[in-house]
Formats: C-alpha cells, structure tokens, sequence
C-alpha cells in the first residue's frame, strides 16, 4: 500500500477507534421511519446522532446531509439562518429517495463556536457586522468546525460513497480528505427572507458557498 494510502487507512482507523457507537433505537419521523444511532467520541466526550433512514450498508452515492448542530435554527425556528429548514428539506429529500443519512453534529454551533459566542454574535450583528466580522470581533475563528467525527460515522456504516447536500463547498474538501468518497454535491438552498438575506450573502460572497439564489 503506498504510504499516503497507508496513512489514510490509519487516520480512518483512529477515527473509528475514537468514535464509540453506544446505541440505537427506531425513530418515526414526519418524513420517515428512521434508525437513530447515539456515538460518543472517546477524546473529546462528544456525543454525535446520526439519522439513518433504509439500507446504507455497502451503498454507493448514498444521499447525505452532514448537519451542523443549530439550536436556534433546527429548535427555536430562528429565521436569521437556513439551518432549521435545510434540515427538513434533507429529510424530505432522504425520504423521496427511499434510504439516506443525516448526520448531526454536535459542537457545531455557531461554526464551532459555542451557543454563547454565538448569542454574542448575533449581537454585534445586530449592530451592523456581518457573521463573519462579528466572530472576529469577538476574537474567535470565522469557522472551526471538523468532521472527523462525520467521516467516522459514514465508515461505521460501511457506505462505500456518498452524494453530499450541502452548499458548503468545505464539507465535500474535508469528507474526501478524511477518506470519504463523494460522488456528487447536491444544493440544499433556502430562499431567503428579510431576517437572513445577509447571512445568506455573507455565506456566499465572504464564505464561498454555492448559493445560486442569493445575488
């Protein structure tokens, strides 16, 4: 095995090895009859959840929705963001297509960092500054997200590829780097409305999603 393979294969092992599957249990949806699976990663204590609706093991292009954890958005029905409403959107896609994952991650809020700062953030977007410069206002990352843990989960299940819904075009750079083949990317968009129309374009034009809505 050459030696960029061979790292690879003991990077996927590490992370398998770190992420600890604890349980699951049938969970029914609006959009489905799901399979819900609690991980804990070993390292950190993080506890991860991934949705899995039909059969994935040893599927190509399996449809999948890598989800940043949004309290506000997918609880709260904040319309500052399109978080909450991608995930329905996921879920009904999931369910048309008959089998499909949806990954949620925990640790993700506010890109990573935390539902304080993010409280924060909003309130010095209140003032006027974007998502992007109130993080760095604050002193904190504009992004510091990882998807180690995502990557772990999708070998735990044994898909051999996947087809990503998402914008970001991070996440697809970040699962492929981690040893994930990604066949496609397909958009996950929202419309826009008063409350995050400039969320959405700082997204697009500061954080270089794919946002064909958004001018």
């Amino acid at each position: 095995m050459p030696l960029n393979n061979l790292a690879l294969a003991q990077t996927l092992s590490s992370q398998r090895g770190r992420l600890q599957w604890k349980a699951s249990a049938h969970l029914p949806t609006e959009y489905g009859d799901y399979r819900l699976h609690a991980f804990v990663d070993a390292q950190s204590g993080q506890e991860q959840i991934a949705l899995v609706l039909g059969e994935v093991s040893a599927q190509s292009r399996v449809l999948t929705r890598v989800h940043s954890e949004c309290l506000t958005g997918d609880v709260f029905g904040s319309q500052r963001c399109d978080c909450g409403e991608q995930f329905k959107r996921a879920q009904q896609l999931i369910q048309a297509r008959g089998n499909g994952i949806i990954l949620y991650l925990r640790g993700h809020e506010g890109r990573g960092i935390g539902i304080s700062n993010k409280v924060q953030a909003y309130g010095l977007q209140d003032t006027g500054l974007d998502t992007v410069a109130a993080n760095l206002a604050l002193g904190l990352p504009v992004d510091q997200r990882a998807y180690d843990d995502a990557a772990a989960m999708l070998q735990h299940f044994a898909v051999k590829s996947i087809e990503l819904l998402s914008n970001n075009p991070e996440k697809s750079r970040a699962l492929t780097r981690l040893g994930i083949a990604v066949d496609a990317v397909t958009a996950l968009e929202i419309a826009s409305n008063p409350a995050n129309a400039d969320y959405l374009a700082t997204k697009k034009h500061r954080l270089g999603h794919h946002l064909s809505l958004v001018p």
